[in-house]
């Protein structure tokens, strides 16, 4: 039987219809529904049909487990973050979840208390203190606080050829009374890898390829929801124009500027620092 264009669309939405998961089933006959959608409204060229294989192909072929180029094409175009808000349904009392972005790895360190993750490299100091509780304003002891972040020239280890190791990221856990202290270096905004597909396709727009200056964390503690999120520091450039759409109003925090003497472990600096205190809010299970 001939298909022409005018029936190629219920014919193939039939056929993913008889997916043996009903759920297969109604996300492949919606994405063939929308698809095809797509392809009709803008009248889609093969050339352009196979730039778009070609685009896909070269993405998956530069990630690897250091970096997910195919995660950062649905971070630039807005997918993720509205995946992670239809995902993510917390209470007003709830810290926001946001992106958890492309450079996060499995097997950071666990560390103690107060133990500094910058470990030497050069910036400023920055403490992050504050408690981990449930809505109802509970502690949560031992909740594991997965922090990672850029450094002070807006880098990751996986950008740095000369870096095969874990850098600025650590796994610390809350005490007994819910409180958390990370030591480590301000963060500087940032722009995403431009060297791979994603990069050259913001290229052809005035999108800004900045993110503005951010810690990350994954929180996870049984009994709660996973809580992915950043803080972002007040005032940073790019807070307004965040290239994956990531800021909420609730995660931008003052970075306090400290003099040298006591900071918050209970050590010594013999030069300023800054300080940001935030009390993040888990999501009972």
């Amino acid at each position: 039987m001939s298909v022409d264009k005018d029936k190629i669309t219920d014919l193939a939405v039939q056929r993913w219809a008889t997916a043996h998961s009903p759920r297969v089933a109604e996300l492949m006959t919606a994405l063939v529904r929308h698809l095809h959608a797509f392809a009709r409204e803008v009248e889609l060229t093969e050339d352009e049909w196979m730039a778009a294989i070609e685009w896909l192909t070269a993405a998956g072929r530069m990630s690897d487990d250091k970096r997910q180029e195919l995660i950062l094409s649905s971070d630039v175009l807005g997918l993720s973050m509205l995946v992670v808000q239809l995902n993510n349904r917390f209470s007003p009392q709830a810290t926001p979840a946001t992106v958890l972005g492309p450079f996060h790895i499995d097997g950071s360190p666990a560390v103690a208390y107060g133990f500094d993750m910058s470990d030497g490299i050069p910036g400023t100091p920055l403490f992050i203190t504050g408690k981990v509780t449930d809505t109802h304003g509970s502690p949560v002891a031992h909740a594991v606080l997965d922090a990672w972040q850029a450094d002070a020239d807006g880098a990751y280890e996986s950008q740095l050829p000369d870096i095969d190791e874990a850098r600025l990221r650590a796994k610390y856990r809350t005490r007994e009374d819910g409180t958390y202290c990370i030591r480590t270096i301000a963060p500087r905004g940032y722009a995403i890898p431009m060297d791979g597909p994603v990069g050259r396709l913001v290229r052809a727009t005035d999108i800004s390829h900045f993110r503005p200056p951010h810690v990350h964390f994954l929180i996870e503690e049984p009994g709660y929801e996973r809580l992915i999120t950043h803080l972002f520091q007040e005032g940073g450039e790019y807070l307004d124009s965040d290239v994956v759409f990531g800021v909420e109003d609730a995660l931008v925090v003052r970075f306090d500027a400290c003099p040298a003497g006591a900071a918050p472990d209970g050590s010594v600096l013999a030069e300023p620092y800054l300080h940001a205190a935030y009390d993040f809010v888990l999501q009972p299970r």
